[in-house]
């Protein structure tokens, strides 16, 4: 069985663990930044399997170069994403940010209890 069999190759910058939903980027996330060891991957993703887990790690470790371009460009992706979900947020965040602030502009004009101030 060749490597590549257990990924799906759906585009340039999507590539799934065969049989799941999970991309490869997911794995590897947790692999390279949190040092994970491959059995604890495969029971955070309960979807994909310990053999599916070191799959992914070897094509990682044959194909680094690639590799590491795909993970460059997904996290270049998730980066301008959050900043354009900052800059225009749903109108339900926005509603939530004003109750946010609101509540906590009464809580700070309420009267504070000062435990130091009773007198024993």
């Amino acid at each position: 069985m060749q490597i590549e069999e257990y990924f799906n190759f759906l585009a340039e910058d999507d590539i799934r663990i065969k049989g799941t939903r999970i991309g490869i980027e997911s794995v590897l996330d947790e692999y390279i930044n949190y040092n994970q060891t491959a059995e604890a991957i495969a029971e955070r993703f309960h979807t994909v399997t310990l053999e599916q887990v070191y799959a992914t790690i070897l094509y990682y470790l044959q194909n680094r170069e690639k590799v590491g371009a795909y993970l460059e460009d997904y996290l270049e992706y998730c980066r301008k994403s959050r900043e354009e979900y900052e800059k225009n947020p749903p109108p339900v965040v926005l509603r939530l940010r004003k109750i946010l602030a609101e509540r906590q502009k009464t809580s700070d004009n309420s009267p504070h209890f000062d435990k130091n101030a009773i007198e024993a």
